[in-house]
């Protein structure tokens, strides 16, 4: 079935005669309204417009869709006045993309405070800053910079990649023979003990294991579940292992519900980046978010910024 957007979009082009007067007129970005005119036009399967220099100049097909959905159009709309809620000028809406994690434990609290309608997408990292390029994100968080000439990507903090365990794991044992044994000896501890691991991206414990062992882990953790976040509610049961970032688990830690195992011999830190296209209609929306991702930043490292064992 089409999206109602894409028509809406098609219109808008039809009425301004440019991308831009369309993506103004609509409030989202100028990648937003290509990527909503290609798509209809593969669904229909013809040209709509013909691109002479700046301006939009409709195909006879697309004059004949014009008169086909015009007047409809127009009528859901003026059925979608009707019921707002309120007659205020229009709110625009941001799509942001990060990792569920990042979310719970960042933006979510701040949500119902903010001035603007708000989008969140969870997803892997390389179809993220995809969707950025495309205009249909607005601003990611991400521990990965992408090759686009049109994407902006700023370090605002980072995160450490730690061995966490359940309370009752014997560390003292582990720190024993990593200490006396050496790395080998430590490796297959550590491969005796239960491990949790999740249903996507498992990048954390690869990237882990490469940097201290040298090669990627040869077994596969015994628990999988859904995210990191029910990895450390798991974990509070005592017994288990896994590599998560340290931002997730501080609070566990200093509570004695869950015990930092080992940083490694070499620890692993990822810088996270805002990631947003140089050209925006939403920038004032953009710095909003991120001020508030800087005052969680700011405010987790006036705590107590170092997990001892």
């Amino acid at each position: 079935m089409v999206n109602l957007e894409w028509y809406r979009t098609f219109k808008a082009i039809y009425k301004t005669g440019t991308l831009t007067g369309a993506a103004d007129s609509l409030f989202i970005s100028q990648p937003g309204v290509s990527l909503h005119l290609s798509s209809l036009e593969a669904y229909v399967g013809y040209k709509l417009f013909d691109r002479t220099g700046r301006k939009m100049m409709p195909t006879e097909r697309g004059k004949v869709l014009f008169n086909a959905i015009s007047e409809p159009l127009t009528k859901l709309e003026d059925v979608e006045k009707n019921f707002q809620k309120s007659t205020e000028k229009h709110t625009p809406t941001i799509s942001v993309g990060m990792c569920f994690e990042t979310f719970q434990t960042t933006l979510e609290q701040y949500v119902s405070t903010l001035p603007f309608n708000l989008i969140i997408s969870f997803g892997e990292y390389p179809e993220m800053l995809d969707q950025l390029d495309k205009g249909i994100l607005d601003l990611i968080i991400t521990p990965k910079k992408g090759v686009s000439p049109n994407i902006l990507h700023e370090a605002f903090s980072s995160e450490q990649i730690i061995l966490v365990g359940g309370k009752d794991i014997d560390t003292e044992s582990f720190l024993e023979t990593l200490q006396s044994k050496g790395i080998e000896h430590a490796e297959e501890w550590l491969k005796q003990e239960k491990w949790y691991g999740t249903t996507g991206d498992m990048e954390h414990l690869f990237q882990f294991w490469i940097l201290n062992f040298g090669h990627k882990p040869n077994f596969r953790p015994n628990y999988i579940v859904p995210n990191l976040n029910s990895i450390i509610r798991c974990l509070k049961g005592g017994t288990g292992l896994a590599v998560v970032p340290d931002f997730l688990c501080k609070n566990e830690i200093e509570n004695g519900e869950v015990k930092l195992i080992w940083e490694g011999e070499k620890k692993l830190e990822n810088t996270l980046y805002f990631g947003c296209r140089k050209n925006t209609n939403y920038q004032t929306e953009i710095d909003h978010i991120k001020g508030l991702f800087r005052k969680m930043m700011s405010k987790k490292e006036g705590e107590n910024s170092e997990i001892k064992i």
